[in-house]
């Protein structure tokens, strides 16, 4: 080595730890978080002269064709600079995500309640809504079909019907010992993100359009907005730095405002923001789907099942938006982590007059999972065998391995041993036995326990969307610039990456500037979804990071006389054979002889081959496991409940960050247990959303989080897939943890009389608990 190389300072200047993979390493905006520091769109200052803008919409009526538009009183309220209606869309009218039929203003008719008709823009968001309610819109009102039943009669659909069918279900069911059929109702939710829909519009020269908006899927927008505005995509810029939570509720939905922000500041010139109240953000945007569920299983003495057919209906609102995903989704986890030998699994897609359903933590999965789950405690209550006994005998095992859609569970030795030390960690059979004597001797307040399991495919069954890009660049300094596809919603994707890259490179976290989410760095990117952000988006970086190393160590091999097999980056250096280099210095002197330090990173998920018009194929990488014992107290009296203890087991492969992932474990169950416990989204017979607003609707709160509440990460010896690091995803599964806790209450209420089971519908509030009660205690025992 040269003279010059062998007297470098080789201490890393603030001593930071270079190791950065599987430690718990702080979430990148933690302390803004709690400080209030961290920026949002509305945080952002905004650009001089910017304008505000306000929904119109009709309060009269969910559906009909509009009769008349009068908007002088609008037009002439104080502030207001411009109003916009269908007319004023130079471009398509529609921010659909999918098959079309989602008007960004409503045109000629309204399809649901709350369906926005024109738009405000005014010099403050004040003066906006106040002239929002000037308008007089009349309305030819027709009937709206506002439920699934309602639905299923009017035989009313946004897309076509769709199956699996493994076998021969018809005699599976015939030949069975036993047979049970009933009906579930499974309701939605709202995504209730503190941070509501919003974006900044700031217009540029040539047509060119900037937006800082809260979204999961920055192309979309980019597309959508350059759509509307009728200019080429290039156009369109999409900048997210980060999101106050967004659950699903972003993927798709944050298209309508975008563009109306956008068309605001395409008519007047100006900046214009769009930034909805709670009560409009509520009404007018989509939820989880909710769904009925016919089920018909066939069984054995012992509570093996022999075969199913189940028919899932889901509510999707007035238009086709995800659903043809998210209810694929839902058949695709109908087996939960159960073995059926023969099964039928069909779904219908309903056109309500309601909005439209959208993605949802889980994407439908939870509905599926939930189901299977009513399908295991009927066949125990009415066996009288323990529910836990009945799921681990329906587990998928060697040589029952097959899903009902083609796919093998090869990981099926993880699902036993985590649900086996679970078990024992969380003394589930001292327990079931002290709860049954407890029971026998309380005649009011009943208790319940539930373990059951979780086994969640991880990718996008859509195959294009499984490809992600990255960019870094390596300064003279040493230090990185990192940009990716991935979004930041609250969940510590950021960081994640980061560590990867700081690891990859052996540099402190520090060193790497993690920077916004770019259509103008990144583009073409998918969603930030399906649980995989960190599979798609670490993969990217660390090719990219791979290509900057490659041509740093051909540098110093070629500049040192190095073999490239004795250059490696340890210890927070290049160790250059038996010298060590500081990256930065190696970095500028590689930049002295003219190599490029930019490098773009670039992933495919590999295996994905689901084919859906013949449903064939591959639809997931692997699967992400986990199990929850959950413990109730109900009272019968009353209805209420309470969730007393709850312990968890969960496979994130080998984690990136422990701290993270058991963030994201125990948000995910208490998100899981408000859908099924207290979160009721009610609409009227006139499509009218009542539960509208945090006064109306119950999400869990700090009293509802179990004081006894123990989570732990299984020990795995890494995911058998090639994934970064051998980790696991970790955003969607924990969701059906919680599924532990509706099956404890059924549990609870069951121990009324044995052998009857309780019709309880999803969420178990103390009003479906009282019901499920009394038609229990009602029933005649089979």
């Amino acid at each position: 080595m040269s003279e010059e190389n062998a007297t470098l300072d080789t201490r890393e200047p603030d001593g930071s730890e270079v190791a950065h993979v599987g430690r718990p390493e702080k979430h990148d905006s933690a302390e803004k978080h709690v400080s209030g520091t961290a920026l949002y769109v509305d945080d952002l200052l905004e650009p001089e002269g910017t304008l505000h803008l306000a929904p119109g919409w009709s309060r009269d009526a969910a559906c009909g064709r509009i009769v008349s538009l009068d908007l002088e009183a609008v037009k002439t309220a104080p502030g207001v600079v411009a109003v916009l209606t269908a007319g004023d869309v130079p471009g398509e009218n529609d921010c659909s995500p999918s098959i079309g039929g989602d008007p960004i203003l409503a045109d000629g008719e309204i399809l649901f309640w709350g369906q926005v008709v024109f738009a405000v823009v005014a010099r403050t968001r004040a003066q906006a809504r106040k002239a929002a309610q000037l308008a007089k819109i009349e309305v030819e009102a027709t009937s709206p079909v506002v439920s699934v039943d309602c639905a299923l009669v009017n035989d009313t659909t946004v897309l076509p019907d769709y199956q699996f069918r493994k076998g021969q279900p018809e005699a599976a069911l015939d030949t069975s010992n036993q047979r049970l059929s009933g009906v579930m109702r499974i309701g939605g939710q709202e995504h209730f993100y503190l941070e509501g829909q919003i974006s900044l519009a700031v217009p540029g020269e040539d047509g060119d359009m900037v937006l800082h908006c809260s979204t999961q899927h920055p192309s979309e927008v980019q597309h959508i907005v350059a759509k509307a505005l009728g200019v080429i995509d290039a156009a369109v810029t999409v900048e997210v730095r980060r999101m106050g939570g967004a659950f699903g509720g972003k993927e798709s939905q944050a298209n309508q405002w975008a563009a109306l922000a956008a068309l605001a500041a395409h008519h007047t010139g100006k900046p214009c923001k769009m930034r909805l109240d709670r009560d409009d953000d509520m009404t007018m945007t989509g939820k989880r789907h909710d769904f009925r569920v016919d089920y018909t299983v066939g069984f054995e003495n012992d509570g093996a099942i022999h075969g199913v057919d189940m028919a899932f209906a889901a509510r999707c609102g007035y238009s086709a938006d995800l659903s043809l995903g998210v209810v694929d989704r839902t058949m695709f986890h109908a087996d939960s982590s159960y073995f059926y030998p023969d099964a039928l699994i069909t779904s219908r897609r309903m056109r309500t007059n309601t909005c439209s359903a959208t993605a949802f933590r889980g994407f439908g999965g939870p509905q599926g999972m939930l189901a299977a789950e009513r399908l295991i405690d009927a066949i125990a209550i009415t066996l009288g065998l323990d529910p836990l006994d009945v799921r681990k005998r329906n587990f998928y095992d060697r040589d029952r391995d097959i899903t009902p859609y083609g796919m093998r569970v090869e990981e099926f030795t993880t699902q036993h041993a985590i649900v086996t030390e679970l078990e024992e960690a969380c003394d589930y059979r001292v327990r079931r036995d002290a709860i049954r004597a407890f029971n026998a001797n309380s005649h009011i307040l009943k208790k319940g326990l539930a373990l059951t399991p979780v086994k969640f495919g991880i990718a996008f069954t859509l195959p294009q969307l499984n490809q992600a890009g990255a960019l870094v660049h390596l300064y003279q300094d040493g230090s990185v610039h990192l940009n990716h596809g991935g979004t930041e919603m609250g969940q510590g994707l950021y960081t994640k990456v980061a560590q990867v890259v700081a690891h990859a490179f052996s540099v402190p976290l520090s060193k790497v500037k993690i920077t916004a989410t770019h259509t103008g760095k990144v583009p073409n990117t998918g969603p930030t979804a399906a649980s995989s952000g960190t599979d798609l988006n670490a993969m990217a970086a660390l090719e990219a990071v791979e290509k900057l190393k490659k041509r740093l160590t051909d540098f110093a091999s070629d500049k040192y006389g190095v073999p490239v097999d004795k250059i490696e980056f340890r210890d927070g250096k290049v160790m250059i054979g038996t010298e060590p280099v500081l990256l930065g210095q190696l970095a500028k002197a590689a930049i002295m002889a003219r190599v490029q330090l930019s490098a773009t990173g670039y992933y495919a998920t590999p295996k994905i081959t689901w084919n859906r018009q013949t449903s064939t194929g591959r639809p997931f990488l692997y699967f992400a496991f986990g199990a929850a014992c959950s413990e109730v107290l109900v009272d019968t009296m009353t209805g209420e409940m309470r969730v007393t203890r709850v312990d968890i087991l969960h496979d994130v492969g080998k984690s990136l960050n422990p701290a993270i992932d058991i963030g994201q474990i125990e948000g995910g169950f208490v998100q899981g247990m408000g859908w099924l416990t207290t979160e009721e989204l009610v609409w009227d017979d006139q499509g009218r959303l009542r539960t509208h607003a945090p006064s109306t609707y119950k999400i869990p709160t700090a009293s509802d989080v179990p004081e006894e509440f123990n989570v732990s990460l299984y020990e795995s010896i890494g995911n058998p897939e090639a994934t970064v690091h051998r980790s696991k995803a970790v955003g969607e599964p924990p969701v059906m943890l919680a599924n532990s806790v509706f099956s404890a209450i059924v549990d609870a209420v069951a121990s009324l009389k044995p052998g009857v089971i309780p019709p309880l519908d999803a969420p178990a509030t103390p009003e479906a608990i009282l019901a499920a009660v009394d038609a229990v205690k009602s029933a005649r025992p089979t």
